[in-house]
């Protein structure tokens, strides 16, 4: 059974200019308004309106699709193992590709292959600490290994690089109603009769079935 965190193992819009802060705000405008101040003439003020001058021709060839979006289709198409030999291969030329590491990640999670998925995005917080996607993946990661103290931890790091990632907060509720049920086993485990714990142990188990229900 898949752990309950596992629907949120993220894949977030790598070309959304909040996951490169250090790029320029002006990278992310259209390449349009460029075009457009280029036809305002010289001295036009906003009394002035620029002359109206035919808009220029866009080039019709259509762009080759990108490694990620390469990587990604396949993906889509379920195909794991292809998805991950061409990742590989990209990836000895572009050690650094964020879009291409992060899905090479996602893939071997989607592999079950856990402890090669943990280490790809650990090299992912450590080369982009700034990003909370990777924080977040290794959490649910962590959390199916039944490290909740980490993956709380993990999650936390998530919400300093990104104060308003609703994902990790909804995750890390669910790690907290987890590390509740463990307490409240804990105490059980030292002090059997102890009605309250267990009380709260059976509250705490429902509520987690009631969380995954709605998953």
């Amino acid at each position: 059974m898949p752990h309950p965190l596992a629907r949120h193992l993220f894949i977030p819009d790598l070309t959304h200019c909040r996951l490169y802060p250090a790029r320029p705000l002006a990278a992310c405008l259209p390449v349009a308004v460029a075009s457009i101040l280029a036809w305002v003439a010289p001295g036009a003020t906003a009394q002035t309106p620029a002359p109206t001058l035919a808009a220029p021709r866009l080039n019709a060839v259509p762009q080759p699709p990108t490694e990620a979006e390469e990587v990604a289709r396949l993906m889509k198409a379920k195909d794991l193992d292809g998805a991950l030999k061409r990742a590989d291969a990209f990836l000895v030329k572009h050690p650094r590709d964020l879009q291409v590491r992060f899905l090479r990640g996602v893939i071997l999670s989607d592999q079950s292959k856990t402890s090669d998925a943990i280490t790809a995005f650990e090299g992912l917080t450590q080369d982009f600490p700034e990003l909370p996607e990777p924080y977040n993946n290794l959490a649910v990661l962590r959390a199916g290994q039944g490290q909740l103290d980490l993956a709380r931890s993990l999650l936390q790091q998530a919400l300093i690089a990104q104060p308003n990632y609703v994902t990790a907060y909804e995750n890390l509720g669910d790690v907290y109603v987890s590390l509740a049920a463990e307490s409240y086993q804990r105490a059980l485990t030292l002090d059997p009769n102890n009605r309250t714990a267990q009380a709260k142990l059976t509250l705490a188990r429902e509520i987690g079935a009631k969380l995954r229900s709605v998953r």
